[in-house]
C-alpha cells in the first residue's frame, strides 16, 4: 500500500494518477478536499482509500506493516496563509510525525519542499543540504518558513 498525503493536490493528484497508470492499485490518498473543485483531480482514481490528516496516525498504526511508502506531498501552501500556528501543526508537526512513523517502521518517507524557502534569492538558490546551507536561506512567508524548518530537522 502507498500513502500519499496532499494527493488532491496539483503535484499529489499527478503523482497518484502516475502510480495508478504504472499498475498500483493500492493507493491511499489522504487530503481535505473541502468545499472548491478539489475533488475533481481524484475523481477518476480509483483509489483504495481516503483520509482526511486528522486520520492518518490511526490509520498508519491500524496498517502497521503493510504500507510500502508515503509521499507526503500534502502542505498547507497558500503563501498569503497567515495562521503561523496552523501551518506549523500542518506544515511541520504532522510530516514530523510521519518522519518517526516511517523511521519506527522501516517505510521510505518522500516528501515534497518547496522554491519558497529561497526566499528572494538574496541569499543565492543553491544550497548544499548541509546544516549551515540551509540556515542562510531566507524564506519571505510561513509556508516557506515552514517548509524550511522541516527540511532542517530531516
Amino acid at each position: 500500500m502507498i500513502v500519499v498525503t496532499g494527493g488532491a493536490g496539483f503535484i499529489g493528484s499527478n503523482l497518484v494518477a502516475a502510480l495508478e497508470d504504472s499498475g498500483r492499485r493500492d493507493i491511499v490518498v489522504c487530503d481535505w478536499l473541502g468545499s472548491d473543485d478539489k475533488w475533481r483531480n481524484i475523481a477518476k482514481r480509483d483509489l483504495a482509500d481516503l483520509i482526511v490528516p486528522e486520520a492518518l496516525s490511526g490509520f498508519l498504526d491500524s496498517r502497521r506493516g503493510s504500507i510500502e511508502a508515503i509521499f507526503h506531498m500534502g502542505a498547507i501552501s497558500a503563501t498569503t496563509e497567515t495562521d503561523a500556528d496552523l501551518i506549523v501543526r500542518t506544515n511541520i508537526d504532522l510530516p514530523q510525525r510521519l518522519w518517526h512513523w516511517c523511521a519506527e517502521n522501516n517505510v521510505p518517507l518522500i516528501y515534497a519542499s518547496s522554491a519558497a524557502t529561497y526566499g528572494d534569492g538574496a541569499a543565492g538558490f543553491l544550497d548544499d543540504d548541509s546544516p549551515a546551507g540551509l540556515t542562510r536561506l531566507q524564506p519571505l512567508n510561513p509556508y516557506g518558513w515552514s517548509k524550511l524548518a522541516f527540511d532542517r530537522r530531516v
